[in-house]
């Protein structure tokens, strides 16, 4: 895919704090895009607009011609702010009233980074706005059954969790089975590391978990929680605040407490940073000796970490297809593919992922090149079909 300016980028400086926020919107599909919006201490422009280029993506990969979900466009989001700061809630608030105007007419927009879906309609309420994705309604052909089927959703709860928070994580797992299936390597002793304990790297280390893997690493803001015969993620899931810091006290007596970066090198096959973009970089990558790194999280292997990754043999699965499912759920559900129901969701995540997973390795192998290049591929190939068909700039 071509590296073309975004559509649009703009800049906000909150009057109040002088903290910056973001947003870019890459492409337009039938004059809307799609893109979550993220709060962390260093957000910065360069990164929001990869972020957008990467959701224009994974809309291009999940478009099925035979779906009611109607591809969109790619946007992002991003303020420079602490979400544990006092002053958060507030510079979120504010950055809402003043990107207004795009939210109401062409931005759809979620939790990310630093927020919570429900921390995201609280201030998109006091901002006076709707929805968060109220642009995406006139696109609907019937907006109040679509509202209430979202909301349905949205309600569901599996063994303690929110739909919304486990669908994006059981789409990295399953990229993850699909790899290990293609290898032939069995579920039962491999072993796995995630970095970053929210909403994505928890429910993908559940689903993990569940599918007979040992999660030997989980790396949090206050360090790595370690055990080589496997954590109970049950319990670390259970423990977390809400910004997704274990507390200790829930550890066994075998488990133990390593540095902040001890999740790069511990004994795994699987690695799933699931945190901060750009987290593994060309130093930090020779400490790895994982044989699949998952991109949970957007943007966190480098160019340069990731050429001399698959020099050593280790595939690095890419995060427009990794952790593209919880975008996807959010229009399949609001379109009326999928209904308020766990497992038709769970379903059709595991079929897409399954169908996007092996569909970017078969290029990846065919061309002989790094699955980012061939998802690249896939995407320059869909783009011109969903323009002809859709319109977009």
């Amino acid at each position: 895919m071509t590296a073309a300016a975004p559509l649009l980028s703009l800049a906000w400086t909150d009057h109040v704090t002088g903290r910056r926020g973001h947003l870019v919107v890459d492409r337009l599909v039938r004059g809307v895009a799609s893109g979550g919006l993220r709060m962390r201490e260093g957000c910065t422009a360069e990164e929001v607009a990869g972020l957008a280029r990467g959701m224009t993506m994974k809309e291009a990969l999940h478009y099925d011609p035979t779906a009611r979900y109607v591809p969109l466009g790619g946007a992002k989001g991003g303020i420079d702010c602490d979400p544990r700061s006092p002053e958060a809630y507030g510079v979120l608030v504010r950055y809402l009233r003043a990107m207004r105007p795009y939210v109401e007419r062409f931005w759809t927009t979620g939790e990310d980074l630093g927020l919570t879906q429900e921390t995201v309609d609280r201030a998109v309420a006091e901002a006076g706005l709707d929805s968060s994705v109220q642009a995406v309604f006139p696109l609907l052909e019937d907006e109040a059954a679509a509202r209430a089927r979202l909301a349905d959703a949205f309600a569901v709860r599996v063994d303690g969790i929110g739909l919304d928070a486990l669908v994006g994580g059981l789409g990295v797992a399953e990229s993850v089975l699909v790899a290990l299936d293609r290898a032939g390597r069995p579920y039962s002793g491999t072993r796995v590391s995630v970095q970053g304990f929210g909403t994505m790297g928890a429910a993908a280390a559940r689903f993990l978990a569940r599918a007979g893997l040992t999660v030997v690493a989980v790396a949090d803001v206050r360090g790595t929680m370690v055990n080589p015969d496997g954590l109970d993620v049950e319990a670390l899931i259970a423990a977390r605040d809400a910004h997704a810091t274990v507390d200790r006290s829930a550890l066994r007596p075998a488990d133990r407490e390593e540095p902040g970066d001890a999740w790069l090198a511990v004994d795994a096959e699987v690695l799933v940073p699931a945190a901060v973009s750009y987290a593994i970089d060309a130093a930090r990558q020779e400490r790895i000796g994982a044989r699949w790194i998952a991109e949970a999280a957007n943007m966190p292997v480098l160019p340069e970490a990731e050429a001399a990754l698959a020099a050593r043999g280790v595939t690095v699965l890419p995060d427009v297809v990794v952790n593209s499912c919880t975008n996807a759920w959010w229009w399949w559900t609001l379109f009326g593919d999928v209904e308020a129901d766990a497992e038709q969701a769970f379903a059709r995540v595991r079929s897409a992922m399954r169908t996007l997973t092996g569909a970017v390795l078969d290029r990846a192998e065919a061309d002989g090149v790094l699955p980012r290049a061939a998802a690249h591929a896939l995407v320059a190939e869909r783009l011109p079909v969903i323009a002809d068909r859709y319109g977009w700039y």
